[in-house]
């Protein structure tokens, strides 16, 4: 199969994906064509999360675990929680997956963030002087650790919308 046929195959998945993805396909529709490709390959294998390589503690696999999404959330409720920074799981989970897919090591090297020097990373895609500014004491000062990453973007949220609950797109 050559290039241009992948590529207008990965732009036919794009399209028919509207119909039944909605806003995430949106957004690989929009992409440029070379971005289409990265982002589909990530999106598609970070499907499980795994422990990141600084957190050897973590158990591996398991639901609710430190090296996990599920776990990755639940530890950035509880530190919401104990500082008054409002947000679910739900809220939580559903702005992830739509701005990383999951993917702790997620950044955006192609939107006016990235082209004015500062890319979108992480989770939930902050940008450094966003994660410095709203950066939660107890946390890791790594814009890539997955409970500094969620617990910052939720403070973020909460100054801006009243809660990660309220963000239905990019924000």
């Amino acid at each position: 199969m050559t290039t241009r046929t992948r590529i207008a195959r990965l732009r036919t998945l794009a399209l028919t994906g509207i119909t039944t993805t909605g806003a995430a396909a949106v957004a690989l529709t929009l992409m440029p064509a070379n971005a289409q490709a990265a982002e589909a390959t990530q999106v598609h294998t970070s499907s499980v999360v795994t422990a990141s390589s600084h957190d050897s503690s973590a158990a591996k696999g398991k639901a609710g675990t430190a090296g996990s999404l599920d776990g990755w959330i639940k530890q950035s409720l509880a530190i919401m929680k104990a500082k008054g920074i409002p947000g679910s799981y739900e809220g939580l989970k559903r702005n992830i997956l739509r701005e990383s897919g999951g993917n702790p090591n997620a950044q955006n090297n192609w939107d006016v963030n990235a082209k004015q020097g500062t890319p979108s990373k992480g989770l939930l895609q902050v940008i450094d002087p966003t994660f410095n500014a709203y950066h939660v004491s107890g946390t890791a000062k790594s814009v890539t650790d997955p409970v500094a990453n969620i617990t910052a973007a939720a403070n973020y949220a909460a100054h801006r919308y009243g809660s990660i609950d309220n963000v239905n797109s990019a924000y």
